[in-house]
Protein backbone atom coordinates (compact mmCIF):
# COMPACT_ATOMS: atom_id res chain seq x y z
CA UNK A 1 0.00 0.00 0.00
CA UNK A 2 2.59 2.75 0.96
CA UNK A 3 4.43 1.59 -2.56
CA UNK A 4 1.02 3.05 -4.54
CA UNK A 5 1.00 6.13 -2.18
CA UNK A 6 4.75 6.79 -3.23
CA UNK A 7 3.92 6.54 -7.09
CA UNK A 8 1.11 8.50 -6.60
CA UNK A 9 2.91 11.63 -4.97
CA UNK A 10 5.15 14.28 -6.41
CA UNK A 11 8.64 13.34 -4.81
CA UNK A 12 10.92 16.06 -7.08
CA UNK A 13 10.42 19.31 -8.32
CA UNK A 14 12.55 18.82 -11.40
CA UNK A 15 9.54 20.01 -13.54
CA UNK A 16 9.43 23.15 -11.66
CA UNK A 17 12.91 24.31 -11.31
CA UNK A 18 13.25 24.37 -15.11
CA UNK A 19 10.37 25.94 -15.79
CA UNK A 20 11.53 28.88 -13.40
CA UNK A 21 14.61 28.72 -15.21
CA UNK A 22 13.40 28.64 -18.58
CA UNK A 23 14.76 25.37 -19.41
CA UNK A 24 13.57 22.32 -20.67
CA UNK A 25 13.69 18.40 -20.36
CA UNK A 26 15.69 17.47 -23.45
CA UNK A 27 18.22 20.67 -22.20
CA UNK A 28 18.64 19.18 -18.82
CA UNK A 29 19.01 15.63 -20.54
CA UNK A 30 21.76 16.88 -23.02
CA UNK A 31 23.51 18.41 -20.03
CA UNK A 32 23.42 15.25 -17.85
CA UNK A 33 24.40 12.72 -20.87
CA UNK A 34 20.63 11.04 -20.20
CA UNK A 35 18.26 9.93 -22.40
CA UNK A 36 15.15 12.32 -22.93
CA UNK A 37 12.81 9.63 -22.04
CA UNK A 38 14.47 9.64 -18.90
CA UNK A 39 14.61 12.87 -17.92
CA UNK A 40 10.59 13.09 -18.99
CA UNK A 41 9.58 10.33 -16.64
CA UNK A 42 11.55 12.58 -13.68
CA UNK A 43 9.51 15.54 -14.96
CA UNK A 44 6.53 13.29 -14.50
CA UNK A 45 7.77 11.97 -11.41
CA UNK A 46 6.91 8.62 -12.62
CA UNK A 47 10.86 7.70 -11.73
CA UNK A 48 12.97 9.22 -9.32
CA UNK A 49 16.47 9.83 -10.11
CA UNK A 50 19.50 8.35 -7.62
CA UNK A 51 20.38 10.92 -4.99
CA UNK A 52 24.59 11.60 -7.37
CA UNK A 53 21.95 12.34 -10.24
CA UNK A 54 19.72 15.05 -7.95
CA UNK A 55 23.50 16.12 -7.05
CA UNK A 56 24.65 16.75 -10.51
CA UNK A 57 21.06 18.35 -11.79
CA UNK A 58 21.75 20.36 -8.90
CA UNK A 59 25.02 21.54 -10.23
CA UNK A 60 23.76 21.49 -13.51
CA UNK A 61 20.68 23.78 -12.38
CA UNK A 62 22.76 25.86 -10.04
CA UNK A 63 20.20 25.13 -7.24
CA UNK A 64 20.24 24.12 -3.96
CA UNK A 65 19.61 20.07 -4.11
CA UNK A 66 16.77 20.70 -1.80
CA UNK A 67 15.05 22.79 -4.32
CA UNK A 68 14.20 19.82 -6.34
CA UNK A 69 12.70 17.71 -3.86
CA UNK A 70 9.32 18.32 -2.67
CA UNK A 71 9.63 19.63 1.32
CA UNK A 72 7.88 16.88 3.78
CA UNK A 73 7.07 19.40 6.51
CA UNK A 74 3.70 19.95 5.71
CA UNK A 75 2.94 16.01 6.49
CA UNK A 76 4.92 15.92 9.41
CA UNK A 77 2.33 15.41 12.09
Amino acid sequence: MENDILKKTNLNRIKVVLVEKGLSNNWLAENLGKSKATVSRWCTNDMQPSLETFYKISKILKVDIRDLIVSTKDFID
